[in-house]
């Protein structure tokens, strides 16, 4: 478990990669342009299923990926751990749960409505 900043960076970096890799690999298998001909409507079915799922997948994947760009950048313009609506530090432990947090807890509460 990361202990500090510098060992966070390094998390969301291998985090990056490990992302692009994902996506690279699906992007061989997605298809956003419609189901291919069948002889059999199971078989289409299926087919629809699939090309749901992957499109799915792909779109969590590159939000992901969003995600954790924005925390590198804001590591390189120094302001990496502070919550984007309130400006407080956001707790060590969020960040190591969480290392592209965006908010404190209390803000991410509040935007979540749970409060």
């Amino acid at each position: 478990m990361p202990a500090n900043y510098n060992e966070l960076h390094q998390v969301l970096l291998e985090q990056r990669q490990h992302l692009l890799s994902q996506l690279n690999t699906i992007a061989h298998t997605v298809r956003e342009d419609g189901v291919g001909y069948s002889n059999h409507m199971a078989d289409v079915g299926t087919e629809v299923f699939e090309q749901a799922r992957d499109v799915s997948l792909s779109r969590q994947l590159k939000r992901s990926l969003e995600s954790v760009e924005h925390a590198l950048r804001k590591f390189d313009d120094g302001t990496y751990g502070i919550c984007e609506l309130c400006g407080a530090i956001i707790e060590l432990a969020r960040l190591e749960a969480l290392p592209s947090a965006q908010y404190c807890m209390e803000c991410q509460s509040r935007r979540e409505g749970t409060r």
